[in-house]
């Protein structure tokens, strides 16, 4: 349920609840606690910065998939900042060492490139390797970091033995929105294919997609994972890099009923958002997102197929179903939208962004930021 007026914000907008985010933190926190293990906020999932800090009171630091958002890791968050793509520029590594504490590679031919430079700058950084345990978990192939194919991490029969001086630790990432019976999985891949070169390290980072914020998930199982593996190598430290965990079920997409009309089967809802330009996940995964007062198709009076104001003719939420016919200027909210669904939004058709609104820790809204037309013409030469 929200805690907030829908009425009286603009839409479209994201409102975040700083109050929901605390209570994710407590479960972050649990784990930190009983591991020592140490948690990283995977900006490419959620990357508010006005929420800032409060998340980094328990968390370590950041972890950033391109310089902008390591750059974001190092002024707006602090703590530690580690970075990984899939490929690195020389101007990319020239920026990254001055404000990067690990550097994660994806090739071994990436290290060799850099590994001078690395080597040569004033400011210690540790170096990683991305590893592939090829244990494909994902449901989604999109998603699936171990699927047949895949241009991300190292499988063992391209692991370079013969260059790891340097490198101080590895990391996999193997999950999606997955639970630690997933993880425990991947873990026992993980260390039987790499594991005769744990000894060497000093680090190891289990990667992203852990839900561990959700209802569901077995945060027992996930404790008692890191500590057996910690019990198994105790020189090495232990890293999660969460997005979603951080912010699950924390926000909220407000959105305002612009016409109602009908095609020969169905009545059609035109809303002032976009599953293009607001909630791309909807048509790239694509899922359904929930509606608070919604129900399925035909499992409530009245059902609407819910569209976006772009030109995109499968620009189509999903199809919803209503205890009372909707109504030009009625507000539907959708939850679960700070995660990934902020962080992807775009301006195709020259669509407006959606504001952004914060309710802190006493339930007071606070509008945090508003776009218009200089944000889609500046994008553009």
């Amino acid at each position: 349920m929200i805690d907030f007026d829908a009425a009286a914000v603009t839409t479209p907008c994201f409102v975040v609840d700083e109050r929901l985010i605390a209570e994710n933190l407590k479960v972050l926190a649990r784990v930190k606690q009983e591991t020592g293990c140490r948690i990283l906020l995977a900006l490419k999932g959620y990357a508010m910065s006005s929420t800032f800090p409060l998340i980094r009171k328990e968390l370590d630091g950041t972890c950033a998939s391109s310089v902008h958002e390591a750059i974001l890791g190092h002024e707006r968050f602090g703590g530690e900042v580690h970075a990984f793509a899939a490929a690195f520029s020389a101007k990319d590594v020239e920026t990254l060492m001055p404000i990067c504490d690990h550097l994660v590679f994806n090739s071994f031919s990436q290290w060799e490139r850099f590994r001078k430079t690395v080597a040569a700058h004033p400011k210690p950084v540790s170096c990683g390797m991305r590893v592939n345990p090829e244990k494909s978990m994902g449901a989604t192939p999109i998603y699936d970091p171990c699927a047949p194919g895949s241009r991300l991490g190292v499988r063992r029969e391209a692991f370079r033995e013969d260059l790891l001086h340097g490198i101080e630790g590895l990391h996999f990432h193997a999950l999606c929105e997955q639970d630690s019976t997933d993880l425990k999985e991947v873990l026992e891949a993980f260390e039987t294919t790499f594991g005769k070169f744990l000894p060497q390290m000093t680090w190891v980072n289990f990667g992203g997609g852990h839900h561990i914020t959700r209802k569901d998930y077995d945060v027992g199982l996930l404790i008692r994972l890191i500590n057996d593996f910690q019990a198994r190598h105790p020189h090495l430290t232990v890293y999660l890099e969460p997005g979603e965990a951080i912010a699950l079920n924390a926000g909220f997409l407000v959105s305002e009923v612009l016409d109602i009309t009908r095609a020969s089967d169905m009545a059609i809802a035109i809303l002032d958002t976009s599953a293009s330009c607001h909630m791309p996940d909807v048509l790239e995964m694509p899922y359904r997102p929930f509606i608070i007062g919604s129900g399925k198709k035909d499992e409530k009076a009245h059902t609407y197929r819910l569209g976006g104001l772009t030109c995109l003719a499968g620009d189509i939420i999903g199809e919803y179903s209503f205890d009372e016919p909707l109504k030009v200027g009625d507000r539907l909210v959708f939850t679960d939208m700070a995660i990934y669904s902020m962080v992807k939004t775009n301006t195709f058709n020259g669509i407006g962004l959606p504001s952004i609104y914060r309710i802190d820790g006493t339930g007071t809204l606070h509008l945090e930021r508003t776009f218009g037309y200089d944000d889609f013409v500046n994008r553009l030469a």
